[in-house]
């Protein structure tokens, strides 16, 4: 071989050493990401789609690639009354709303949410839901209707106001014959005071009352109603009501798409839901209380406190409800005994230890040092 050549065979030779140390290199598995699509059952612009979203973001950041879930907002694929349907046939991977909204497939599930809940607030009954067996009969009542998923409860909601009125109510005559919307079985409440009850989702409402085909409505809290407007066709906002004073969010998801997933997606999915759970009550306190500011100064409502004769009002109605409900469905019975077993113990306990907090806010805000 002559000198000339030399340095082409020793080119080859390289190239050849590196291909065969390529081939034996250990072969680097790359990460696949899995993509579930959500859907909401609030407007786009609400602060619950923004709930919704704050979950997603939890769960794609710590799945680091592996799993992302895009949430879609009210409507986009089905109506919000829909979404657990569309949730259990694969339609949809999964969704964001509230147990009431399932009212229509089996009454006892409005008991997430509807009602007084024995004197416990939202926190209370999520302690009910994750320890006290109310998930193992959320979980019964979804099998009995066919309902094929993965359902989370978390973000215990502030009580929510009785509603905004065309004029303001002081007693419960008033009630009677209005043109009010609220879902659940708080249609069942506010029936039985006497009101004609339409159960509009959410995105109806405000042009619903703006059209005069409702008179009075309930949706949720300062930071929603807001958003959607009612400040524009209502001056008039009654706070406090037993109708719906221990809701709180549902997370679903698909079964099988959900036992697909491997263990640590799971994991992380849990733990993303006790994040938001937590992020999402203390938000809402700061976001609930700019736009309630907001709402008195900027856009000129009038807020009344619901006279305590109404508040007993629906605890009568309730009970009258509850009584009939659970005669015709035996999960509802089941539902209510374990709320109520709970609630005697764990009322009794936070009612003994909590500290009156209005005392103190009065003394250094409202000039009341009694």
């Amino acid at each position: 071989m002559s000198e000339a050549q030399t340095p082409r065979r020793r080119s080859l030779l390289k190239g050849a050493a590196v291909a065969a140390g390529a081939m034996s290199a250990p072969m680097v598995a790359v990460a696949q990401t899995t993509s579930f699509r959500f859907q909401s059952t609030w407007p786009a612009k609400d602060i619950f789609h923004e709930y919704a979203n704050d979950f997603a973001k939890k769960v794609n950041d710590m799945a680091g690639g592996r799993l992302k879930i895009e949430v879609l907002p009210s409507g986009a694929v089905v109506p919000a009354f829909q979404l657990l349907e569309a949730v259990n046939k694969g339609t949809l991977d999964g969704g964001h709303g509230v147990v009431a909204y399932h009212y229509g497939k089996n009454s006892a599930l409005a008991l997430w949410g509807s009602g007084p809940a024995y004197g416990m607030d939202p926190n209370m009954v999520l302690a009910w839901h994750n320890y006290g067996g109310g998930k193992a009969l959320l979980e019964e009542i979804y099998k009995a209707i066919n309902m094929d998923v993965v359902s989370y409860l978390y973000g215990p909601m502030p009580t929510q106001p009785l509603g905004w009125f065309k004029k303001p109510v002081s007693n419960v005559a008033q009630i009677k014959g209005l043109k009010f919307r609220t879902v659940g079985l708080s249609v069942d409440i506010f029936t039985e005071l006497g009101a004609a009850v339409n159960p509009l989702p959410g995105g109806e409402i405000v042009p619903a009352l703006d059209r005069g085909l409702i008179d009075a409505a309930e949706f949720n809290n300062a930071s929603s109603d807001r958003a959607l407007g009612f400040q524009d066709v209502s001056k008039n906002c009654m706070l406090q009501s037993f109708h719906q004073s221990g809701e709180q969010f549902e997370i679903l998801f698909n079964k099988a798409k959900y036992n697909a997933l491997p263990a640590e997606l799971k994991a992380i999915i849990d733990y993303a839901v006790q994040a938001s759970s937590a992020d999402m009550s203390w938000k809402a306190i700061d976001r609930n209380s700019k736009d309630y500011i907001e709402l008195k100064t900027k856009d000129k409502v009038k807020f009344y406190k619901t006279p305590d004769a109404i508040l007993k009002a629906q605890l009568d109605a309730w009970d009258k409800v509850i009584a009939k409900k659970q005669t015709d469905n035996p999960h509802f019975k089941k539902v209510l005994d374990s709320q109520k077993a709970f609630a005697q113990r764990a009322g009794q306990w936070q009612n003994d230890y909590m500290v009156d907090f209005k005392m103190a806010w009065n003394r250094y805000f409202s000039g009341k040092k009694a």
